[in-house]
C-alpha cells in the first residue's frame, strides 16, 4: 500500500540542493515523457489541473485544484496530491502533498534558471509576493545560491512582515520594500510570485538583473508590465521554463513577445549555454516534468 506523506514529510523528501540537481538531471534524461497537461476550468474562476509524466522507472500524476478566491483566507489556493508509481510493476509507491511539491519544484526551477542564466547571483534579491512561493524562493535562493539579503514586497503588510521574520529566523538579512519598483534598482535578483491579478513590477531592471516571473500561467494573467518585457527582449534575454509557455505566458503574450522564439531552460541546459550579457527574464509557467523530478527524488533519486 502506498505511503501518504503530509506537507512536512513531503518537504523532507525534497531538500533544496538535491531538488535543483534532480531537475537539471531530468532535463538531460531522454526517457522522460510529459504529455500536455489538462487544464479544466471549474466554477468561480477555479481550475483543475491533471499533470502526468514518466521516465524509464517512475510514473506520476499530479491532480490539483487552483482556487484564486481562496487568496487571503485560511483555505489554500492550491490543493491536491501527487501519486507516484513504479513503472516496472505498476505499484503505487507514494502519495506526496501536492501544494508542497508545487511550491518546492517551482522555486527550485527558478533557482536552476538563476544558476545557469543570472549575470550576478550575489544578491540582494527582491521578492514580490510574500505567500507560499515567496517563502519557497527565499529558502532555495539562500540555500542553493548563497543569497543572504532580501527585500520583501507584498500587497499584504502582514504577509511581508511574516516573511521578513522568517528570513531573519534563518539567519538572513531581510527588510520590507514598500515600493517594489524602487527596490529593483538595487537588486540583481528578483522574483514575482503573486496571484497575477495585475502588474506588480514596472521598473526597468539593472543590466545585470535576473527576474524570475512565476505567478502568471495563463494568457490572461500578468505580473510584469509590457514595457518591462519588451525591454528584456530588446536589451537582454528571455528564457521560458518549457515550450508550453508559448500559449500560457500571459506576461509575454500581452507584451506581444514571440514566445516561440525564446529558448527553454532545457535548451539552455542541454546546450551548455550559460547566461550572456544583459538582463535575463526567466518566465516560468509550470510543467509536469518538474513534478516528475520531485517524484524521482522522493523515491530516492
Amino acid at each position: 500500500m502506498a505511503t501518504a506523506l503530509d506537507a512536512g514529510q513531503t518537504a523532507a523528501r525534497l531538500p533544496w540542493p538535491a531538488l535543483v540537481d534532480e531537475i537539471e538531471a531530468l532535463l538531460r534524461d531522454a526517457s522522460v515523457h510529459i504529455p500536455e497537461r489538462i487544464v479544466m476550468p471549474t466554477a468561480h474562476g477555479a481550475v483543475l489541473f491533471v499533470m502526468p509524466g514518466c521516465d524509464a522507472r517512475v510514473a506520476m500524476t499530479k491532480l490539483i485544484s487552483f482556487t484564486p478566491a481562496n487568496v487571503g483566507t485560511a483555505t489554500p489556493t492550491i490543493q491536491g496530491d501527487v501519486t507516484v508509481f513504479d513503472v516496472a510493476s505498476g505499484t503505487r509507491r507514494v502519495i506526496l502533498d501536492g501544494p508542497t511539491v508545487t511550491a518546492r519544484r517551482t522555486a527550485a526551477v527558478s533557482a536552476l534558471g538563476a544558476r545557469w542564466l543570472a549575470p550576478n547571483t550575489a544578491g540582494p534579491m527582491l521578492i514580490v509576493g510574500a505567500g507560499v512561493q515567496g517563502r519557497a524562493h527565499l529558502e532555495v535562493f539562500a540555500q542553493v545560491l548563497g543569497v543572504s539579503r532580501f527585500f520583501i514586497a507584498s500587497r499584504s503588510a502582514a504577509s511581508a512582515r511574516a516573511l521578513v521574520d522568517h528570513a531573519q529566523a534563518l539567519g538572513l538579512q531581510a527588510e520590507l520594500a514598500p515600493d517594489a519598483d524602487a527596490a529593483l534598482a538595487g537588486c540583481p535578483l528578483a522574483v514575482t510570485c503573486t496571484p497575477a491579478s495585475g502588474v506588480v513590477l514596472r521598473a526597468l531592471p539593472r543590466a545585470d538583473a535576473f527576474i524570475a516571473a512565476v505567478g502568471a500561467f495563463t494568457p490572461q494573467m500578468v505580473e510584469l508590465a509590457p514595457d518591462l518585457c519588451r525591454h528584456m527582449a530588446a536589451q537582454g534575454h528571455i528564457v521560458v521554463d518549457t515550450r508550453e509557455a508559448e500559449h500560457e505566458a500571459g506576461d509575454l503574450l500581452q507584451a506581444g513577445i514571440d514566445v516561440a522564439a525564446c529558448p527553454s531552460l532545457g535548451d539552455v541546459v542541454r546546450a551548455g549555454q550559460r547566461g550572456g550579457r544583459g538582463p535575463v527574464l526567466f518566465k516560468s509557467c509550470g510543467w509536469a516534468g518538474w513534478d516528475l523530478a520531485a517524484a524521482r527524488l522522493a523515491l530516492g533519486g
